[in-house]
């Protein structure tokens, strides 16, 4: 649900849907990441400021201007929070566009409730697990929903090849990202912000969007001008990506 609900839908309002369908994917990101659970607002706000900034210092979460991978965590976790709790103030550009559910999103950052979650994950442990070993596994049931963020924040800025000359530091890790669903398509992803495929060439793969297109064809979501990636890019300009503020903006 994080590349779909959270990134794809919330940051970029790459697709639209139904309000009752947006209720439905926002419970339903509330149960898949349970005690990891991330605000879309806060994740929106953070996501585009991201775009914006990229591995400059006011990036909120570069490995590049950071201290290390345990640092640009803690500066991603603080930025986050203050932008969802109201105490640091976003730019009016980035503001506006994703989805909000107050109750749930109460209900979500509770400690009650991701504790409960927590427990619900290692119940099974205490009755399934033939070795404790098994319960190292746990901080990654835990923290999901972060951990997801660090691999592609960490890695995708890191790690791989580039199939275009962006104006940061992004890569594409992987050639078929199963790890985070698409995610790590960073360097395309930088380049063609608006492209609901991740993938630029015919041999890379980003499972979300084949997904995403089965939904369409279902009549669930509703895919929103979709921006063409192209490789190799030809001496044809690219269009401006609205993906830099709100997209009730951009509109």
């Amino acid at each position: 649900m994080q590349t779909f609900f959270l990134h794809r839908y919330a940051a970029h309002r790459m697709i639209s849907m139904s309000p009752r369908a947006e209720k439905v994917f926002h419970l339903l990101t509330f149960i898949f990441q349970g005690s990891s659970y991330l605000n879309p607002r806060g994740y929106a706000l953070l996501h585009r400021e991201h775009h914006a900034f990229s591995d400059t210092d006011r990036d909120p979460h570069s490995p590049h201007t950071t201290k290390g991978f345990i640092d640009m965590n803690v500066q991603t976790a603080l930025r986050y929070a203050g932008l969802w709790r109201g105490t640091i103030t976003p730019e009016p550009r980035f503001v506006g566009g994703y989805p909000t559910w107050p109750a749930l999103e109460r209900l979500g950052d509770s400690w009650m409730m991701r504790v409960a979650f927590g427990a619900a994950y290692t119940i099974p442990y205490f009755l399934f697990a033939p070795h404790w070993a098994y319960f190292l596994l746990l901080p990654a049931h835990f923290f999901m929903g972060p951990l997801h963020g660090a691999i592609v924040n960490w890695c995708g800025h890191m790690y791989g090849y580039r199939n275009f000359d962006t104006e940061d530091r992004s890569k594409n890790t992987l050639i078929f990202d199963f790890v985070t669903l698409g995610e790590l398509f960073q360097n395309n992803h930088h380049r063609y912000g608006q492209s609901l495929n991740f993938a630029a060439r015919t041999w890379e793969i980003d499972p979300a969007y084949w997904v995403i297109r089965g939904l369409a064809a279902l009549g669930v979501v509703r895919i929103e001008k979709e921006q063409k990636m192209r490789f190799p890019e030809s001496a044809k300009p690219v269009v401006p990506v609205p993906a830099l503020e709100s997209p009730a903006d951009a509109e």
